[in-house]
């Protein structure tokens, strides 16, 4: 079974270390130690706690969306043209690219350091081990 450490965990879910000891030591997220007393996530518990919290909004209403795929970040290049505008956002270790007519890049406010969150509906997504 894979464990994590709290700081791998607060890595993979975009928050700091701090966040996850928060959470462990609040009883929100479980974790057990280690012969060396170092906390560590099993990995079914930390797929169970980001499953139970990803649908969430920041007021912790649930979402009705199809899309599935959602990563909060902040604007970091808003390139407008005529008709079209590309919006960079960056979402953790993640960089997000979106293609959209200007009027809805105009009408959502778009600019950089802007918090947005990227919204993705694929029926092709690839998964890959890392290295």
């Amino acid at each position: 079974m894979a464990t994590f450490r709290i700081s791998e965990a607060a890595g993979l879910l975009g928050v700091s270390a701090d966040t996850v000891r928060r959470w462990v030591d609040g009883g929100r997220l479980n974790a057990v130690r280690d012969e060396h007393g170092h906390r560590l996530v099993p990995g079914p518990e930390l797929a169970a706690f980001v499953r139970s919290q990803s649908w969430q909004n920041e007021r912790g209403e649930h979402r009705a969306s199809s899309a599935r795929n959602r990563m909060r970040g902040i604007v970091t290049d808003v390139i407008r043209d005529g008709v079209m505008a590309q919006v960079e956002i960056q979402a953790g270790p993640f960089r997000v690219v979106s293609l959209m007519s200007r009027e809805a890049a105009d009408e959502l406010g778009l600019e950089v350091g802007v918090v947005a969150e990227a919204v993705v509906k694929s029926t092709n997504v690839v998964v890959e081990l890392p290295d």
